[in-house]
């Protein structure tokens, strides 16, 4: 809101989710000038038509499924709703002359172990690949942001208020945490920046162990840990990892004028090329829409071969 825009296009498959933030736009702040759309990022066209009646100059492209349990046993909707959504969005917006178009990634697409994390790799190589024409494509990897959909810090509050346990995974657990307005910043900032083609990571700081967050969340609650609130570790969950990486060392990583923002060197010669990218991503589509689990990874494994899931 503080940069003015003209006129902002909302588009959400959860009913709820929009609800909110048109009414945040209009009785908070005041802003009248939006168009709020309800339905998937993988509805070609539904895309087409919302691309063609509004012409956005720029596109913001967070939408994803990012439950990592939840997707690693569902393992057809990474690919449904992640994959091909961003596909689908990143054609309308070349098509239709978008300036630019900044996909929302993750720290998980670094050395992923879950089907989430190797969804949004390929959607990297993905947005790799639409390069070359009028729209700027850039994509921007980050780790948590505190209150998002699915955070554990809220989750951790409630846990609070009915006495406990507050559930860790593992004593060793850690996370890059941000707030919800500083990724705002950060991801328009990166946004302004890209030439076209980086994947910009954002410098978060030191992990924070969970269990050491589950602790000062209780104590900040007006009681004790370990005497008013149990801490119980549950063992990590299917996918996950003890801790996160936002680049890996093949990749590199340099400086921008932003203290905050580093943008990744290009691994040429170790990433695939558009042609094998588009092969791999429809024998994964093929895959989800046959709700083949094993398939859907087969081809995830094929796209990001640095792909290793954790045995069981």
């Amino acid at each position: 809101m503080r940069f003015g825009p003209g006129r902002l296009v909302l588009v959400d498959q959860g009913e709820y989710n929009l609800f909110r933030a048109q009414q945040e736009l209009s009785q908070e702040l005041g802003f009248r000038d939006f168009a709020p759309v309800l339905g998937s990022v993988a509805d070609a066209a539904l895309m087409e038509r919302v691309f063609a009646a509004h012409r956005p100059q720029v596109v913001f492209h967070a939408a994803a499924y990012k439950h990592v349990p939840m997707l690693e046993e569902n393992p057809w909707q990474a690919a449904a709703n992640n994959v091909l959504g961003s596909r689908t969005v990143m054609a309308a917006a070349r098509a239709h002359g978008a300036e630019r178009f900044v996909l929302v990634s993750t720290d998980k697409a670094v050395r992923p172990a879950s089907v989430m994390g190797a969804s949004k790799r390929v959607t990297e190589l993905l947005m790799r690949c639409f390069e070359g024409g009028p729209t700027r494509f850039m994509a921007v990897r980050f780790g948590n942001v505190v209150g998002s959909s699915g955070s554990v810090v809220p989750l951790f509050l409630r846990q609070i208020e009915r006495g406990g346990p507050v559930t860790v995974t593992h004593p060793e657990a850690r996370r890059y945490f941000m707030s919800t307005a500083e990724a705002a910043q950060l991801i328009l900032q990166a946004g302004a920046m890209g030439r076209g083609g980086e994947i910009f990571v954002l410098d978060m700081g030191e992990q924070v162990h969970i269990a050491d967050l589950a602790r000062d969340l209780i104590r900040l609650s007006g009681k004790e840990p370990g005497r008013d609130v149990e801490i119980a570790f549950t063992g990590l969950r299917p996918g996950e990892t003890l801790s996160q990486e936002l680049f890996s060392e093949d990749e590199g990583v340099v400086r921008t004028e932003h203290e905050k923002i580093l943008v990744l060197g290009r691994r040429d010669g170790t990433d695939p090329g558009a042609g094998e990218v588009a092969r791999g991503v429809e024998r994964l589509l093929l895959a989800a829409r046959d709700l083949d689990g094993e398939a859907v990874r087969a081809a995830l494994r094929d796209l990001v071969p640095e792909y290793a899931p954790p045995p069981d």
